[in-house]
């Protein structure tokens, strides 16, 4: 568009002159337009236009720091035309300014915060022209100050696109202000003006538009896939201009829940998503704090939590600022509405009162709520719809890349220092940590270098450090072993005491029988671990009483190197109502979705299900139960093997149990006498010449003997003297009818 002449005139009024904007007439431009102003024809600057009816047709009115700055006497005849913005070089990333006091006698020592300034300023002059070197007037605190532009850097395109920030700054000349950028704080060399807060220095503070992507300097580990997923969920929006983001109709997210065992990072995350944003100080609630015994205060509290924002958005609409809210245990006061029977509906009412803050009527667009629980299914649905937490995302257990970026964060400063051995080696770490949380992995660091600091404790009746070794203090391989093994031991892991006992004596291969049932295991342990089509592998080890079935399923198990095993015994429910039994079982497999690899062993069925042939009874709550969880998939990503033992198909047959497992495997007994006798060697405990005499007893002999109660007769007889062993270990075979009978043709 051509320039046209006009005349350069005084600001009509003192508010006009501190929005750094030109006045001119509505017959000439709208307000929010973009002029060049040319005083000569080699000088030119850029600013942004405001209307005024008292301004006259043909003339365009300056401030005072604008005729000083641009070199223009009243008028003067300059040449006005339009200037356009190109979106992607000339938007500013960040920009530094000089400031000062405007009187030289207001000088005052008291502090300013330069935080508050830069949020303030943000506000004032959004969607505004600068340049390097202008000079303007800024109201804050009730005081003016004399602002210059010393230096603009442009934002980087590549953020726009939801990308890495690349490290190269471009710096610009004239740039638009929007409400995403940095602004920093430079006081003037001879003033006296007292600065705090971080924006009064470069590059101190991390904004929204610039985000800090070195997640292990954050003390973030493992977490790089879901922090990129909330950045592209929750804050590409507010990354964008906010005129782009109108003109698209667009609403930013108001909400993300964060859910996950515990010890994963759900807080440490939340706590730096507040600390990157450009946005006011996060305010963080624990869920319990909100509730208060007397009528109204719960809710009041709510309201209270809002309020600041409220108030800003209506004092300054778009531009106001983001205003952080965390959850922490938001389950606590989110509570299913009507689930607390025979309470006096405050949860209710705290519920009711939060879903309309978040997106009631008065919809704010300039919060942000970060929920955060371990227990999802216990929320309101209300609240997880979109416009709400809409974001929500499985904060999980890390995987082995997480692993080592954790372990990594906390061995650094060891590594700084030299205490780190070299032996120590962090992959090998994170292969040996599988289902460990993040807190957890802190811990076996922390149990680490108190093994390592206990070496240097002098034995002696008080306690002392040996200082000139404690100058040599190593962390070592060995210190990270001993506490792999002795301290730390994750929640959703592998307890290997809890299936060691069951294979204490090992697995005795009588026979092949044997040798095909564990091959038969591996085959559904690859299966399970291989297969995308099966994530979910049941099997029912069924035979008759002592053969070994637990014993097997736990050796499957632990060959099985998954990194959850779990055993769900009837001997850790004794005493049990219905009720507790079946929600000790479905804990159990929640904790199993929650790993990649899970093993279940669903020991003694019949027991469990508290059946007695006598009546007969069981429990129709606890069958229903293992009905469902039999069948129902692990999460999408993660597989499930389910290995159950029983000693009555028939009765599980009866109570349509048998068709809930994929396979079933037959355990059998010691059934021959060669087979007796395989067995006896492997055992050990008679001498040859002894097992030469059971031999001849035996040749020919129906047997039928489990290899448990084997086991219990032969270490019954070793009790005897030498020359009475053999005699007495016959005749408890007898006694226990294992000659003679025909029992397996009837099982």
């Amino acid at each position: 568009m051509a320039g046209r002449l006009m005349q350069a005139a005084r600001c009509p009024t003192d508010e006009l002159s501190l929005t750094n904007c030109v006045v001119a007439s509505e017959k000439d431009f709208k307000s929010g337009q973009h002029l060049t102003i040319k005083t000569t024809p080699t000088q030119k600057f850029v600013f942004t236009v405001k209307t005024h009816p008292s301004v006259v047709p043909g003339t365009i009115a300056f401030s005072l720091p604008q005729r000083k700055w641009a070199g223009l006497s009243l008028n003067q005849d300059v040449e006005v035309s339009v200037y356009s913005f190109d979106p992607s070089r000339q938007y500013v990333g960040t920009m530094t300014l000089e400031i000062d006091f405007l009187q030289k006698k207001s000088v005052d020592s008291n502090p300013y915060d330069s935080d508050k300034m830069a949020i303030e300023f943000i506000q004032c002059f959004t969607a505004q022209a600068f340049s390097v070197g202008q000079q303007f007037v800024f109201s804050c605190f009730d005081k003016l100050f004399a602002l210059v532009i010393k230096d603009i850097e442009a934002m980087d395109p590549s953020i726009l696109r939801g990308e890495q920030s690349s490290s190269k700054k471009q710096k610009i000349e004239i740039g638009l202000l929007h409400g995403n950028c940095q602004v920093i704080f430079e006081k003037a060399e001879s003033s006296s003006i007292n600065l705090i807060g971080k924006a009064k220095t470069r590059g101190s503070r991390q904004s929204i538009i610039n985000p800090d992507w070195n997640f292990e300097r954050m003390g973030i580990g493992g977490l790089d896939k879901e922090f990129s997923d909330i950045f592209r969920r929750a804050f590409a929006s507010r990354v964008f201009p906010p005129d782009i983001v109108e003109q698209m109709g667009c609403k930013h997210v108001k909400g993300i829940l964060l859910f996950g065992p515990p010890g994963c990072g759900k807080t440490l995350m939340a706590r730096q998503i507040g600390k990157m944003l450009n946005a006011r100080e996060p305010k963080v609630v624990n869920g319990p704090e909100i509730l208060n015994k007397y009528v109204g205060e719960s809710e009041a509290n709510i309201r209270k939590l809002f309020a600041d924002a409220e108030e800003e958005q209506k004092r300054l609409g778009a531009n106001s600022g983001l205003h952080i809210i965390i959850f922490d245990e938001i389950d606590a006061i989110c509570k299913q509405r009507g689930s607390m029977a025979g309470s006096t509906g405050v949860h209710d009412t705290v519920v009711n009162q939060l879903l309309s803050k978040i997106d009631g009527v008065e919809q704010l667009n300039n919060i942000l709520v970060i929920g955060m629980t371990n227990r999802p299914d216990l929320i309101d649905e209300a609240l997880l719809r979109p416009g709400r937490l809409e974001v929500k995302m499985e904060i999980g257990l890390p995987d082995e890349t997480g692993r080592v970026q954790i372990l990594n964060i906390h061995t650094a400063k060891m590594k700084q220092s030299n205490m780190l051995a070299k032996d120590v080696d962090i992959k090998e770490l994170a292969v040996d940590t599988k289902n460990y949380s993040g807190a957890e992995l802190e811990g076996l660091v922390r149990a680490a270098q108190s093994t390592a600091m206990n070496r240097h404790i002098k034995a002696s009746t008080k306690v002392e450090v040996d200082t000139e070794k404690a100058q040599m203090l190593e962390v070592s391989r060995s210190d990270f072993l001993a506490s792999l093994n002795n301290d730390i031991k994750p929640a959703f892991g592998t307890n290997q005491e809890d299936y060691s006992s069951y294979i204490m004596n090992g697995i005795v291969k009588w026979s092949n029988a044997v040798s095909d049932i564990l091959g038969d295991g591996e085959l559904l342990v690859q299966q399970t671990k291989n297969s995308e089509r099966t994530p979910l592998v049941t099997v029912l080890l069924e035979g008759p009483p002592h053969s070994g079935k637990t014993a097997l399923a736990a050796k499957i198990a632990e060959d099985s190197q998954f990194p959850f095993i779990k055993i769900c015994s009837p001997d850790k429910m004794i005493g049990y109502s219905e009720t507790a039994k079946c929600q000790a079982i479905k804990k159990i497999f929640e904790d199993a979705y929650k790993s990649q690899l899970s093993c279940v062993v669903v020991d003694d069925i019949e027991r469990l299900l508290d059946f007695v042939p006598i009546g007969p009874r069981f429990s129709n709550l606890v069958l229903q139960a293992l009905l469902v969880l039999l069948k129902k998939p692990p999460p999408r990503g993660r597989k499930l093997l389910i290995l159950g033992t029983t000693s009555r198909k028939d009765v599980l047959q009866e109570m349509g149990m048998l068709d809930s497992f994929s396979t079933t495997v037959h355990i059998p007994n010691i059934s021959k006498g060669e087979h007796l006798m395989e067995a006896l060697e492997l055992l050990g405990g008679f001498q040859e010449e002894e097992r030469a005499i059971i031999a001849k007893k035996v040749k020919g002999q129906a047997v039928w003997l489990g290899i448990k109660k084997l086991q219990m007769l032969i270490e019954m007889s070793l009790q005897m003297p030498t020359e009475y062993r053999v005699n007495k270990f016959l005749a408890l075979l007898k006694e226990e009818g294992a000659f003679g009978s025909d029992k397996h043709v009837a099982i």
